[in-house]
């Protein structure tokens, strides 16, 4: 199925890979980012069940997530291209919404939370995936692969910038301005000219963004900043979302000499990026100057969901 563009330009960023759940190394789930703290609904139906759910223990999130299954109404589906009878699964929302409650695209089902099953660097989000009719709908195993039905513009970036934001576990640096001309969203480049998704190279695997231009096929290579990063394999979300998963090759990501934890990379509607390093064993003050180097590595730092 297929998350139509109108839905997901009602977020300021979304991302299908930056994730170590095997959802989202499948492509399988869709993370969207509202920037507000508000957790809108990216579906249409009727609530039919809100569960709360322990989650990893983390000093810097909440000890429970939420669970809010949603019956797909059929003309949604229909624009989704999803089996009429499908149901949606939205995490990482505190439910103000009860069984029985009809949604809107863009309504609010509650305020975003802290969950322990994401990362201190990551920004509260909206996790969205789907079961097929008649499946488990509190099982994520299983479920279909998610497209998104929004072009990504390919920005280039030189790996220079300087920090605008700081939290306990990373920094932002300021990337390059995009074209006004191109998508709504934008997302850092591979030098071949591919839009990036994923955690570069903490995690497994990444992925890529539906591009303006013929994506790339499966065993093509992907460099970054002069460094190969990654091989095309299989098209997750199948090949109608034109965006292949990618297997991280071995690198290290350095920033002013000094080894990073990675790169968080993900699709942006602001006109200049801004380019995250994970980074919770260095400090780097706003307004320094960084320069990022991606080199090979034979102990390449991996991340899990333990």
């Amino acid at each position: 199925m297929s998350l139509p563009a109108d839905v997901v330009g009602r977020y300021e960023k979304f991302s299908r890979f930056n994730s170590p759940y095997p959802a989202h190394d499948r492509g399988r789930a869709v993370d969207l980012y509202p920037g507000d703290g508000v957790g809108r609904s990216p579906v249409a139906g009727t609530v039919r069940e809100v569960r709360t759910v322990g989650c990893p223990d983390r000093p810097y999130a909440a000890d429970e997530d939420h669970l809010i299954v949603v019956d797909l109404a059929d003309e949604w589906c229909a624009r989704a291209g999803a089996p009429r009878g499908a149901v949606a699964r939205v995490l990482h929302v505190i439910p103000e919404v009860a069984p029985g409650d009809r949604v809107e695209v863009g309504d609010a089902l509650g305020p975003t939370t802290r969950s322990g099953f994401f990362g201190q660097w990551v920004d509260d989000h909206v996790h969205l995936g789907f079961r097929p009719p008649d499946a488990d709908p509190l099982r994520a195993s299983g479920s279909p692969p998610v497209a998104v039905d929004a072009p990504v513009d390919p920005v280039a970036w030189d790996g220079t910038g300087t920090v605008v934001e700081r939290g306990p576990t990373h920094v932002v640096v300021r990337g390059p301005h995009r074209s006004r001309s191109g998508p709504s969203f934008g997302a850092l480049a591979s030098d071949e000219g591919v839009p990036l998704d994923g955690g570069l190279a903490h995690y497994a695997g990444g992925g890529t963004f539906r591009g303006r231009d013929e994506t790339p096929e499966a065993g093509d290579a992907l460099s970054l900043l002069g460094a190969r990063v990654g091989t095309a394999a299989e098209h997750g979300g199948g090949s109608a979302a034109g965006a292949p998963r990618v297997e991280w090759a071995p690198v290290d990501v350095f920033a002013n000499g000094e080894r990073v934890t990675g790169l968080s990379l993900f699709a942006s509607r602001r006109d200049r990026l801004g380019v995250k390093l994970v980074c919770p064993d260095r400090e780097f003050a706003v307004g320094e100057s960084v320069t990022v180097e991606v080199v090979p590595s034979d102990d390449p730092i991996r991340l899990g969901v333990g």
